[in-house]
């Protein structure tokens, strides 16, 4: 993962192609912020949705997405219009990273909300919004017939995605998130579930609520792929190895290494060579 922040775009077209070129990475990702949350917070910072089908323009086997999308930034079906363009810009290579938002206690990404005119929910509407934008999104990629739908949060009518994504049924949904009413969305529509990873332990026990989750309403908890974001040190790779050691031991086998800025020539073959060959 790449943030979009005090980085000039070069530096991220640069980093995407090494890593296109080196087999070990799989996929690659951006984040959703509309102003920085680390460094100067008056900073640079490039849009994702927009950078990422730039970046899918420029690739050609990495999978790619948002880790992760906020919810409250666009309409659903707007996010599913992107969402689609991009799959097809990169040939079916999204995977559709979404989340319910910035949480409150990231005061650095509250302020870009008021900052863009953007509504703020509370935690409950937003993990409501979250399940019904999860709906739509889905029946726009795969309805053949223009629908209606009537939320709690989100009203439709004759609602209708055309082209369809490359993928079918759709694109992979990642979802974001570790509170309780989140893990229930990411049982009913991920196909992959991320952690933020700081704390293992806590990954662990929500892992396992997950599961619960799944089985409460027929699923099977094995059909959600467990993923999770570790940042990287160049200057301490054995750390970071311990760390992917440790994750994928525990069940994480989606691991999303975050590089920080500014990006060492060749940190694609870098992070292969260091951290997953050894860690393989």
């Amino acid at each position: 993962m790449t943030a979009p922040q005090q980085v000039p775009y070069d530096d991220l077209l640069r980093v995407w192609r090494e890593a296109d070129a080196v087999p070990a990475i799989g996929h690659a990702w951006l984040f959703d912020h509309l102003m920085p949350i680390g460094g100067d917070p008056a900073g640079p910072i490039l849009e994702g949705w927009t950078l990422l089908s730039a970046l899918a323009a420029q690739t050609r086997r990495l999978r790619l997405g948002l880790l992760v999308t906020s919810n409250r930034f666009r309409p659903p079906a707007m996010l599913a219009k992107i969402a689609t363009t991009v799959d097809i810009v990169s040939g079916g290579r999204l995977d559709f990273g979404i989340g319910a938002g910035s949480r409150p206690s990231l005061p650095a990404a509250r302020r870009e909300y008021d900052a863009h005119g953007l509504p703020y929910l509370d935690a409950t509407e937003a993990v409501e919004s979250l399940g019904e934008a999860c709906t739509i999104i889905r029946r726009l990629w795969t309805s053949a017939e223009p629908f209606d739908f009537k939320g709690s949060h989100h009203e439709l009518t004759g609602a209708f995605g055309n082209p369809k994504p490359v993928q079918r049924p759709h694109p992979p949904i990642l979802i974001g998130g570790r509170a309780l009413a989140t893990l229930r969305v990411v049982a009913e529509h991920a196909h992959i579930w991320n952690h933020t990873g700081e704390d293992l332990d806590d990954a662990v026990s929500r892992s396992a609520l997950l599961d619960r989750y799944c089985a409460e309403i027929g699923r099977d908890p094995a059909a959600i792929t467990r993923s999770i974001h570790l940042p990287v040190s160049y200057e301490d790779p054995a750390a970071t190895r311990e760390a992917i050691g440790k994750a994928t031991a525990a069940g994480f086998h989606h691991v999303i290494l975050s590089l920080p800025a500014p990006f060492p020539a060749g940190v694609a073959k870098w992070v292969a060579e260091e951290l997953i060959a050894p860690s393989a």
